[in-house]
């Protein structure tokens, strides 16, 4: 079946191995993944939070010496290649393309055989998809009587400059049945991708409708500025037509994880440490026209933790933007204690009545609208009881549900001493001991505790569980026999393994040979025809074995930069260490490194192995044995004694030889 976007018309390709190359030399892992996650310099290495599972305390490490990312939390690690393969969740062809684009490297390609047509999927036909929709609905914005009537008077109304409006890449979508649709058809894509980005309706009798006819078009883009959907606003009044369509669910776009702005505001919410979070489309847009760019929107929906720990990527400070309808603000406070629990500093801003983040921005520029945030944010607790202190009155059970409700609030912070501090505050702005305050949150966090013990584990699923469609799921560890003798071996083939171990000399030659690592290994598990149990440590072993001829093979970078990602990651696991020794170490002893003891190690892994492997012999031998006794089988017996004085006779040999290599170092 050919997955293709297009109805046959285009080429399929593949990028050439010496792009490939060239793409992997520039895509610095640091510069890569800080578009995506804030890094800090930990010695030699850099920490940032996760962004592939929700974490509070950094275990994302990345290494720019050795090119690679390793999250030591939920274990993905790789190269470039493979973190924006794994964020943006899009095939091998695609992240080197992107990296590609990111750099200024021409791409050079190559026609694709059959076989290697499988690599292209549906996730990226629906972003090409989306790709062509957001330009057609810009030339109508911006070519089309109706559109520029319509849709740029629209947003010329509103107060929006040419420039802000071609910055996030605006549009408008003619109100006719299916112009976009038929335009779309006609360029050569396909129907059925049409339909699962949600652009088109399909229905009986092939039956074609768009979806945002009529409707001013918003653009979401990922962090990487792929169009993943649309939002549409209606101009017309019809109180039977919903003022906002969004586009549906799908296999590129999950609203829940998705902000609005996220592409545009990256870099400043790093550069002021700090986050502004809003409501809508137009609140985004009219703040970054006022000089506020680092402020993001949840598009109307509630809060989710995918939206938090985005936002938690870049920074730990956000300020929540409300305007002043109170009944707004209730139903949506739900969001504040998620923040909290994702462990952000927050502040609340209440605008004046009247106004929103949109109205309120165009009315003021960058300056006074950050002194009016500096002079009337407060922090949640504050903004909490301001807001239902009059509710409560001076009625005793509204004021205790009030108190719970804040320290409900004040619970979920994950700091001891944060919130030690906001007890203390909570404790004098309501006139409460503090001993009280403390003894509802250890009740709280009790029954916490004992909801996990009781949960079942099939009810505990996590959001990030799924994997994408260009992961392969890795083979489990401890289902073949001898794995960590294996992956010692892997790792001294892949890190050391053109380090000279030692040198031999031939009868009647004075010539001294080197012998490698990778020469001892491989030499040894072939006088004893011995292959790897696991799949992916043999499928090293023979890569290594093709390649070992080739002088310039080095076996770090050629498996760190490996098409299959597994590949990449297991070479991520084994290189990467977890702890950097600090300078204090070796300030007054010479550190013995991995390297100094190699002659050793090679020969002693080697040996570890066999033994191993000819223990779990004498056990099957030992097992066979009891059968045979049970049976009193005399001659079934006397034949296994033999085999086993063999085994012993093997393993005696293979201690003399270890000693043998180890004497001559």
């Amino acid at each position: 079946m050919k997955l293709s976007l297009f109805s046959g018309r285009t080429k399929q390709v593949m990028i050439d191995q010496l792009t490939i190359d060239r793409i992997n030399e520039a895509a610095h892992i640091e510069e890569v993944v800080s578009d995506y996650v804030t890094l800090r310099r930990r010695g030699v290495n850099m920490i940032g939070l996760c962004p592939f599972h929700n974490e509070k305390t950094p275990s994302f490490t990345v290494s720019p010496a050795k090119g690679i990312f390793k999250c030591f939390g939920c274990g993905e690690g790789g190269n470039s290649v493979h973190f924006i393969m794994k964020q943006e969740q899009i095939s091998y062809y695609e992240a080197l393309k992107h990296l590609a684009r990111k750099y200024h490297i021409e791409v050079r390609e190559r026609e694709l055989s059959a076989e290697e047509l499988a690599v292209r999927n549906d996730r990226e036909s629906m972003l090409l998809v989306n790709d062509f929709a957001q330009k057609y609905f810009a030339n109508i914005l911006h070519h089309h009587v109706d559109g520029k009537s319509i849709g740029l008077g629209y947003f010329r109304e509103r107060g929006f400059r040419d420039d802000i409006i071609e910055k996030f890449q605006l549009g408008y979508c003619l109100d006719e049945k299916d112009a976009f649709s038929k335009s779309a058809i006609k360029a050569g894509y396909n129907k059925d991708f049409l339909v699962k980005t949600g652009l088109t309706i399909e229905g009986d009798n092939n039956y074609l409708a768009d979806r945002f006819r009529g409707r001013v078009m918003f653009p979401v883009h990922s962090l990487s500025g792929k169009v993943l959907a649309f939002g549409g606003r209606v101009l017309k009044k019809d109180e039977k037509t919903a003022k906002y369509v969004n586009s549906p669910e799908s296999e590129i776009y999950h609203k829940s994880n998705e902000l609005y702005g996220i592409f545009f505001a990256k870099q400043a919410i790093v550069r002021h440490d700090r986050c502004f979070l809003v409501e809508g489309y137009t609140d985004v847009i009219s703040m970054h026209q006022s000089g506020i760019e680092n402020v993001v929107a949840s598009s109307g929906t509630s809060l989710t933790p995918g939206q938090i720990r985005l936002i938690h990527r870049f920074t730990e400070n956000v300020t929540v933007i409300y305007d002043g309808d109170p009944a707004g603000i209730k139903a949506s406070i739900r969001g504040i204690d998620l923040l909290l629990e994702e462990g952000l500093n927050i502040r609340v801003l209440l605008l004046p009545d009247g106004d929103d983040p949109d109205s309120f921005s165009r009315k003021h520029n960058a300056s006074d609208f950050i002194d009016f945030v500096n002079r009337h944010s407060v922090d949640f607790m504050q903004f909490k009881t301001n807001l239902l202190i009059d509710d409560a009155g001076n009625d005793p059970i509204k004021r205790a549900a009030l108190i719970q409700d804040i320290v409900q609030s004040i619970s979920m912070i994950p700091n001891q001493i944060i919130r030690a501090e906001y007890v203390k505050e909570c404790s004098s702005l309501l006139n409460v001991d503090e001993k009280l305050l403390y003894h509802q949150i250890n009740k709280i966090k009790q029954s916490e505790l004992e909801a996990k013990i009781t949960k079942k584990p099939t009810e505990d699923k996590s959001e990030n569980s799924s994997q994408p469609a260009t992961q392969v799921n890795r083979e489990p560890t401890g289902v073949f026999k001898f794995e960590n003798e294996e992956r010692s071996l892997i790792r001294v083939l892949i890190k050391y393994g053109s380090d000279v171990l030692f040198y031999t000399q031939t009868e009647g030659d004075n010539s001294e040979k080197p012998i490698t690592a990778s020469d001892y290994i491989l030499g040894e598990l072939q006088i004893d025809g011995l292959t790897f149990q696991g799949k992916l440590h043999e499928q090293i072993r023979q890569e290594i074995i093709l390649n070992s001829a080739s002088e310039n093979f080095n076996a770090e970078r050629y498996f760190l930069n490996h098409p299959d990602i597994e590949v990449s990651k297991f070479t991520a696991d084994l290189i990467l260490e977890k702890y950097t020794l600090s300078k204090i170490h070796s300030k007054f002893h010479k550190l013995e490194t991995e390297v100094d003891r190699l002659a050793e190690l090679a020969p002693r892994f080697i040996f570890e192995y066999k033994l191993a492997i000819i223990m779990d012999k004498r056990k099957q031998k030992l097992m066979e044995m009891k059968t045979a006794a049970e049976a009193r089988n005399d001659k079934m017996m006397q034949q296994i004694m033999r085999e086993i004085e063999a085994i012993d006779n093997f393993k005696n040999k293979l201690s003399k030889e270890l000693d043998r290599v180890l004497n001559l170092l």
